[in-house]
């Protein structure tokens, strides 16, 4: 018998693929056997059109803020296709949300200034809250995100641009992979969680595959706090929460809960 301590355990990553990859390979070392169903895929938003204005003013910046691994991303290549020296950021704050974010935003060839301790946008606005008054804002973000950001900065006095960096959206192939790993029997053990979208977009699979409810017996492993919440919404308790609120803390969490009581 495997003495790795997830050996026997199967787990569903909801991640885009195009980021599941180290979160997977972290469990399959730890001997679980993983099933990608990624709920969210990263797309372009409509247009870059407001994005390309920002960048190429940002001179009337005091602070540039980026949420996520894939705003880093998209900054970078427009960064590149524009021709926008990274001199252009040298009256500018830049602000990473997260340590992933920070680590693609270095990645991408950009200093970071500030890092919030937790990875949630009131942790954001805490860190900020005596530095922003009468300053100017870009927010660089998902189409479709909470606001508790900008409205607190807004509060404090700052103005605030928000700018779409890229949008999510459901994966075709995903309805009928869902039905694949859901309807029947052995379920999966659990499921991990990345965000609030890669929730939203599984129950909305799971209605598009025709199951009513949170598979009984699974558990939903999550992120942070924001993602937790959402999946009080769905009527799912979370059995975990990653702390630190990254891949490492999620993949501790998936040790808390299904890591075999022998080993």
């Amino acid at each position: 018998m495997s003495e790795l301590p997830l050996a026997g355990r199967t787990i569903v990553v909801t991640r885009p693929r195009s980021q599941s990859s180290r979160l997977s390979r972290e469990l399959e070392a730890l001997g679980a056997c993983v099933i990608e169903l990624p709920t969210i895929e990263i797309v372009p938003p409509d247009s870059y059109e407001p994005l390309d204005a920002a960048l190429s003013n940002l001179q009337q910046y005091q602070w540039l803020i980026v949420t996520s691994a894939n705003t880093a991303r998209v900054l970078g290549e427009r960064f590149a296709l524009l021709q926008i020296g990274r001199s252009m950021l040298s009256g500018v704050k830049l602000v990473a949300v997260g340590s992933a974010t920070a680590s693609a935003v270095r990645a991408a060839g950009f200093r970071v200034d500030l890092v919030p301790p937790k990875y949630v946008a009131e942790s954001v606005v805490e860190m900020l809250d005596s530095k922003i008054a009468g300053s100017h804002v870009l927010l660089a973000r998902a189409a479709v995100a909470r606001d508790v950001i900008p409205d607190e900065m807004r509060r404090l006095g700052a103005v605030v641009d928000i700018v779409e960096a890229y949008r999510t959206v459901v994966p075709e192939e995903s309805a009928r992979l869902m039905r694949g790993v859901f309807v029947g029997s052995p379920v999966p053990d659990a499921v991990t969680f990345t965000s609030s979208s890669t929730v939203t977009n599984f129950f909305r699979l799971m209605d598009e595959a025709g199951i009513c409810s949170a598979p009984a017996g699974v558990r939903a492993l999550s992120i942070g706090p924001i993602t937790s919440a959402t999946l009080h919404e769905h009527g799912w308790e979370p059995a975990d929460e990653a702390d630190p609120h990254d891949v490492d803390g999620l993949v501790h969490a998936t040790l808390r809960e299904l890591q075999s009581p022998s080993l």
